[in-house]
């Protein structure tokens, strides 16, 4: 079993339906990323299928997350240990702060280069996470 932080996590018993929901919730997301044309709304998306993708994978090791500050943080330092990959850190990390910004600080220019990358990158991640998820 995975081992989790019990401010931000709990154990919960995930079904298999269950686990697919979380993946294609996330699904959907990315894919309105990959399809709006505006750049905050296609970042926007972006960064919430990175989330939900992330709660999918931990339903899938049986924890659910709780909803405190700080979680996405958690959620994304999960992700990244599973898939093994610290870049999933960096760059899930960066987004979560750039929305932050946009939400607590009056707004940010998201450009349609960083969309791209940040949409490649959400891809890439999900391939990755659905090996796991056997989906």
């Amino acid at each position: 079993m995975m081992k989790f932080d019990k401010k931000y996590f709990s154990h919960f018993n995930f079904s298999t339906v269950e686990i697919k929901k979380h993946f294609e919730n996330a699904l959907k997301d990315i894919n309105i990323a990959k399809i709006d044309r505006i750049p905050d709304v296609k970042f926007n998306y972006a960064y919430s299928a990175v989330i939900k993708l992330g709660i999918a994978l931990l339903s899938y090791y049986q924890i659910k997350v709780k909803s405190v500050p700080g979680h996405h943080i958690k959620i994304i330092e999960k992700m990244a240990e599973t898939l093994k990959d610290d870049s999933i850190n960096d760059i899930g990390n960066a987004m979560r702060s750039k929305r932050n910004i946009g939400m607590y600080s009056g707004g940010i220019e998201v450009t349609e280069k960083e969309c791209r990358e940040y949409i490649d990158f959400v891809k890439k991640t999900f391939s990755r996470a659905k090996a796991i998820l056997d989906i």
